[in-house]
């Protein structure tokens, strides 16, 4: 979508890494921070339950494409990571982090998939969001069971997490494209 707006404006390639770059670093370093957050506001449990980190990688994915989106989904946690292995606490656990690298990873590239749809209609964020959560939690369950062998949980205890985590795939499926619907008006005013 952003893309879009950009080639309106006839930015030079220059600009468009400009302004791709930083948008998506702010969206790193919002996935790097709302986690923090809401660990802070509702302990451990509340990041199984809210997904906070989902919120930053589907805005991206829907906001700049597949392949930045691939980008902010692959380097979101694996940031959180190494910020947070000092502590003695990283987030994710180490060994959840492939799992989760992964799993974002589906869910940017599936959002990211209808940016240009998205910038043509931003009621399509809807179905961009819902696919995208369906076909990373699916992936997510499929590598726990392939990898059942190496996993830190089995596909059962990955079964409750997503169905913990239901509330927060709930709000994100509502949040993320209001907030790309809003932002698409922002950008379609600034055209005019």
């Amino acid at each position: 979508m952003l893309e879009n707006v950009l080639a309106k404006h006839n930015c030079t390639f220059k600009i468009k890494l400009t302004v791709k770059s930083i948008v998506s670093a702010a969206l790193v370093v919002l996935a790097v921070v709302l986690p923090r957050l809401v660990h802070l506001a509702a302990g451990a449990a509340g990041g199984v339950q809210w997904l906070p980190m989902y919120l930053p990688v589907l805005l991206g994915g829907c906001l700049l494409g597949a392949y930045w989106g691939l980008g902010i989904g692959v380097v979101s946690p694996v940031v959180s990571f190494l910020l947070t292995v000092a502590s003695g606490n990283p987030m994710p656990a180490l060994a959840k982090l492939p799992f989760m690298v992964a799993e974002l990873a589906v869910f940017a590239v599936v959002s990211g998939l209808f940016t240009k749809k998205i910038a043509q209609n931003g009621w399509l964020a809807f179905p961009a969001v819902l696919l995208a959560q369906v076909s990373g939690r699916a992936a997510f369950m499929l590598l726990a069971i392939v990898f059942s062998f190496a996993a830190p949980f089995t596909p059962a205890e990955i079964l409750v997490q997503i169905q913990t985590g239901f509330a927060g795939m709930i709000l994100q499926a509502v949040l993320v494209p209001f907030a790309v619907m809003a932002i698409k008006k922002l950008l379609d005013k600034s055209r005019n």
